[in-house]
């Protein structure tokens, strides 16, 4: 069989799950548009009615939008920069030979298979919990005054809950891209007298750019939908003090019940995701091809 005949009966076997992937795509993104543009509360639905762009004006002007796009960008910076400064710490401790490397691996790897649910359930009711947490308990036992931090500091509290869901999967990535790293290198120049931090600053570090913007690149499409969480510790308070651009979304139109604001709402984030997501792949394919 030809090489032509072995791609056209790829195409055709690979034709209906990609069909159908594209319908599970298609039809929500549709429905969502539809009803942005209409005007349709879940306590009256027989009072639908086109609504035009009011349904984005009005998601675009309530106070909490720009607060909540700022939460936005301050939770999925403060994630990464956690996330990869702990990641490349974390990938380089991980590369040294020591006693039961692949047990601490395994233990390092093992949060980013904890749903984000029960992740959040456990740090607010076990950790963070003011009265009978184990932060708490180590502050009384310290002498000194339990602090509650989704009180006080909800939106911290929610980056520290999301950077521990995260930190393996940027350590996984930048872990593999030291053990790519020529060693005949590093030999090199520690016998030309170079410093672990001169090694570090100017040959590991350099050989992990690329890694480094993959992690950026993939952590933010999915922190930019960060919602269980914020649902499940938080609830976006106190006021709106941890409510980002999905959670005012679900609050849109589960909450008041407005779905054509919320879908307003869903478009304005999808539009904003594939802003950040172009701008990321151009900046990648740029480190790529340097």
């Amino acid at each position: 069989m030809s090489t032509q005949h072995s791609r056209s009966a790829a195409k055709l076997m690979i034709a209906p799950a990609t069909f159908l992937l594209f319908v599970w795509m298609l039809i929500p993104l549709v429905m969502t548009i539809y009803y942005s543009f209409r005007r349709y509360r879940l306590l009256s639905p027989e009072r639908q009615g086109w609504a035009g762009f009011d349904n984005y004006s009005n998601f675009i002007n309530n106070p909490a939008f720009w607060s909540a796009m700022g939460n936005t960008l301050l939770l999925v910076g403060g994630v990464l920069i956690i996330t990869i400064v702990l990641g490349v710490l974390f990938a380089l401790l991980l590369d040294m030979p020591m006693y039961g490397q692949g047990i601490v691996r395994i233990l390092v790897i093992a949060p980013f298979f904890v749903m984000p649910t029960v992740s959040a359930l456990v740090w607010k009711n076990f950790f963070m919990n003011p009265v009978n947490g184990l932060f708490a308990f180590a502050a009384k036992a310290l002498g000194m005054q339990p602090y509650d931090f989704l009180s006080q500091a909800p939106l911290a509290s929610i980056i520290g809950i999301v950077s521990w869901q995260w930190l393996p999967f940027a350590t996984l990535i930048l872990l593999t891209a030291i053990q790519s790293l020529d060693s005949e290198q590093l030999e090199a120049a520690e016998m030309d007298g170079a410093s672990p931090l001169s090694r570090f600053f100017y040959i590991k570090l350099p050989h992990l750019g690329r890694a480094i913007t993959v992690v950026i690149l993939i952590q933010t499409i999915f922190l930019l939908s960060v919602f269980a969480e914020i649902l499940v510790t938080t609830n976006g308070g106190p006021g709106t003090a941890s409510t980002n651009l999905t959670y005012l979304v679900y609050a849109k139109s589960l909450l008041s019940f407005d779905v054509g604001a919320g879908s307003a709402g869903g478009v304005i984030a999808i539009i904003l995701a594939n802003i950040v997501a172009i701008f990321l792949m151009r900046a990648i394919g740029k480190n790529l091809d340097s």
